[in-house]
């Protein structure tokens, strides 16, 4: 390609994952103090394209879901689809499946009693 060129070849959307500072630790906020009973989450920032911005926000309102419920199931489906364990249940699950079968235990043979005569 030339030195110069500002011509673009199409993609699919941009999708950019953005790394946090590791500054000092911060205060959490009122929000995060307030949610109980709900695993610990951590948070990635992600940037979009405006059109792909625009048609996830169309399809969250449309299906009555916040934007992070939408996450959550994108990337519930992507685990799933590359055969990851999605919680800990599933792994514990998976990890069942693959261990080795144990060898069945052996029968007791069992004396007739006197009175099956």
């Amino acid at each position: 390609m030339a030195k110069g060129s500002s011509r673009k070849t199409p993609s699919a959307p941009a999708l950019k994952v953005i790394p946090g500072g590791k500054g000092a630790p911060r205060e959490r906020t009122r929000q995060e103090k307030e949610v109980s009973g709900r695993a610990a989450s951590r948070g990635k920032r992600v940037q979009f394209d405006l059109e792909t911005w625009h048609a996830l926000n169309l399809l969250a309102r449309d299906r009555m879901m916040t934007f992070q419920e939408l996450a959550d199931e994108a990337f519930r489906d992507l685990l799933r689809k590359h055969g990851r364990p999605t919680d800990l249940k599933d792994a514990l699950r998976r990890s069942l499946k693959n261990a080795e079968p144990r060898s069945p235990r052996q029968q007791r043979k069992t004396k007739p009693r006197d009175d099956e005569h």
